[in-house]
């Protein structure tokens, strides 16, 4: 499958995609970018006259690059467009904050996957190889028939 082929069966448009290129792809993990502009509206109420990304933001952008987009990936001979991947648990690490502009990469590495579930350990560099965040993210695929 192709990076552009996963980006465009993910359940998100803007504003609330956060999956701007898929630089690696495999059974393994995935490694995808991501750059925060300056306009999100977020950034207008986020820390009044020194606006840094909300840490669920970073944590939504880790999931939609290192767990749904590798979700894809791994189901992309039996997924449906019934099926979902939805989040079931977090534990991440902020350690330093990301600006606007900046763009960041998030790695991501398949801790496993059985059962439609997908655990992986991540983390987001920003543009300086400087690790803002890292941790872990698990979610399982379910199938939204009703």
């Amino acid at each position: 499958m192709q990076h552009e082929q996963i980006i465009t069966k993910l359940p998100y448009k803007k504003p609330f995609l956060f999956v701007e290129e898929l630089l690696q792809v495999d059974e393994n993990g995935v490694t995808g970018t991501f750059t925060f502009d300056e306009n999100l509206d977020f950034y207008q109420g986020h820390f009044t006259d020194f606006p840094i990304t909300p840490g669920v933001i970073l944590t939504e952008c880790m999931a939609q690059i290192g767990l749904v987009c590798l979700g894809i990936f791994l189901m992309n001979d039996t997924l449906t467009k019934n099926d979902v991947i939805s989040l079931t648990s977090t534990d991440i690490e902020y350690l330093k904050p990301v600006f606007p502009n900046e763009k960041v990469t998030v790695v991501s590495e398949k801790m496993y996957f059985r059962f439609g579930k997908l655990k992986c350990k991540v983390s987001m560099q920003n543009s300086r190889l400087e690790t803002v965040c890292t941790g872990t993210i698990a979610g399982i695929i379910n199938n939204n028939n009703g």
